[in-house]
């Protein structure tokens, strides 16, 4: 059995989303929780520690390179994780919206070994992010600080996180009311856009940048303000950063989550 993509965007566009008792549950069900937790894009909180992890380029970061192995690796049963909520059919459902260009991931890697990240659905002007991992000290804070870094410069206005967590609280991450989500939401969202995205069940094409850009978001808008950031012209994309480039990516990062509008 799996799950109908057209139902799934719905759903998340009326405040809902999946979840599945434990990894070999083949039962989904539908969560619309009382709060809401989300991350005002104004308002990570970046420690020292982690700004000089990202300063230094201490991870190689990139987008849509590995979705696969992240869900994977979110979906995993670790000695530090002995439920998750994503099941196969979810996985599945994920995977397709992924080659239709509407999730994405962010990965942090250790050489060639991905050590960090996460992953999530566009639509509008909203991102709700699914899920997280990490195998190296601070690889998911990393991504989801190159996340909102992403959506601040792409025109996002709305990070979906679900539920809180004190990992997430020690980050900037907030509760509200649902009605409160749904006002939230409801901006982020136009109803004919939405209906539109529900609609493209064929692939489309730029799985990189996906549906976002043609509905009020760019999510490839970063690697345009990277690249413009590269010496002469030539650039640095998140992907291959030029060697020599005028400023590192982290630093690029991070001042692009401090920059106001």
């Amino acid at each position: 059995m799996s799950l109908d993509i057209q139902l799934l965007l719905k759903a998340y566009a009326n405040g809902m989303f999946p979840m599945a008792d434990s990894r070999e549950d083949p039962e989904t069900f539908w969560v619309e929780p009382k709060t809401r937790a989300i991350l005002p894009l104004d308002g990570l909180l970046v420690s020292g520690s982690l700004a000089k992890t990202i300063r230094q380029d201490r991870f190689r970061v990139t987008t849509d390179a590995a979705f696969a192995q992240v869900i994977a690796a979110c979906a995993a049963v670790t000695n530090e994780r002995l439920e998750t909520w994503i099941n196969p059919e979810i996985e599945d459902a994920f995977l397709a919206l992924h080659d239709m260009g509407h999730t994405h991931s962010i990965e942090c890697w250790h050489g060639d070994v991905l050590v960090g990240g996460l992953y999530g659905l566009a639509m509008g002007r909203a991102f709700f992010g699914e899920s997280m991992f990490s195998r190296a000290t601070d690889a998911s804070k990393v991504a989801l600080a190159w996340l909102v870094a992403r959506l601040r410069v792409g025109g996002f206005i709305l990070l979906d996180c679900q539920f809180m967590t004190d990992h997430l609280a020690s980050l900037g991450v907030i509760e509200i009311s649902q009605a409160a989500y749904l006002q939230r939401l409801h901006s982020a969202l136009d109803k004919d856009q939405v209906s539109m995205v529900v609609s493209s069940t064929p692939p489309l094409s730029g799985a990189s940048t996906g549906a976002g850009a043609a509905f009020g978001a760019d999510w490839g808008a970063l690697d345009g303000f990277l690249a413009a950031a590269g010496p002469a012209g030539t650039g640095s994309s998140v992907e291959d950063p030029t060697p020599g480039a005028s400023s590192s990516p982290g630093k690029l990062i991070l001042h692009s989550l401090t920059q106001t509008s």
